[in-house]
């Protein structure tokens, strides 16, 4: 799902509960290693890899520099080389992810690359090949490494709530009742007539309209919890949402 329903978003976050679990721990931490904030690390970047290995592929490396050069990164990032430049005025994580792979690139990327190819160690689990496979799927364009990047952050954080909301319908064992109803997050001018779906689902009209309602509703929930681990502040949470969807302008 490239571009949800923008009614499917939050209006506000101010009355939301902000999680304990987010990028302001691992600011907040600095260099040391406060309880938690490396694996909270490690988990945005095993989330938001691919935004900037397709960064780095649209600046014109080759895709086997590429590769190379998001492993070396993450393990340079993850070792909380770049912390330090965390700037706190503009705590999000998305924003100082690019800033660093920015300085990694500018910077040392020449001397990295000198190394023995694969002679580094991943410091978790992704899928080069995979990596690239998408990037050939990418559509053709003019636009920015940096367009790119926030293109595809976003579609990336959309596809994660997207499954997690999935899972949870799986566990519930209303999958079905998902696949039915997933067109009504992304444009609801295009998705089913209620009273087709509610025969579909053996339900009411009024019964699928209540369904939709709490789908939608549990999808703005994930979605401002996922956008609110990446920021520092709980006010940062509207504007992140206003530029997510920028990306797709």
């Amino acid at each position: 799902m490239d571009r949800p329903d923008s009614s499917c978003l939050p209006s506000s976050a101010s009355g939301a509960s902000f999680p304990s679990t987010h990028w302001s721990m691992v600011l907040g931490a600095g260099l040391g290693d406060a309880a938690g904030s490396q694996e909270l690390l490690a988990e945005l970047c095993r989330k938001y890899w691919y935004p900037l290995y397709a960064y780095v592929r649209r600046r014109g490396y080759r895709w086997e520099d590429a590769q190379d050069l998001t492993q070396e990164f993450f393990a340079r990032f993850l070792a909380r080389k770049y912390l330090s430049l965390a700037d706190p005025r503009r705590g999000r994580f998305r924003t100082f992810l690019l800033a660093s792979l920015q300085h990694f690139l500018n910077d040392e990327w020449d001397q990295a690359r000198a190394t023995k190819r694969g002679g580094g160690s991943t410091p978790f689990s992704w899928d080069a090949a995979q990596a690239e496979e998408r990037y050939l799927r990418e559509p053709a364009d003019d636009l920015t490494p940096e367009r790119v990047y926030e293109r595809r952050w976003a579609a990336t954080l959309l596809g994660e709530v997207l499954a997690r909301l999935r899972q949870e319908y799986v566990v519930a064992e209303k999958g079905l009742q998902f696949d039915a109803l997933n067109a009504y997050l992304s444009d609801i001018d295009e998705a089913a007539p209620y009273a087709r779906i509610a025969g579909q689902l053996g339900l009411s009209e009024n019964a699928a309209r209540a369904a939709v309602f709490r789908l939608r509703t549990r999808y703005r929930q994930i979605l401002l919890g996922e956008i609110a681990r990446t920021v520092q502040h709980p006010g940062d949470v509207e504007d992140e949402i206003r530029q997510l969807f920028a990306a797709f302008g």
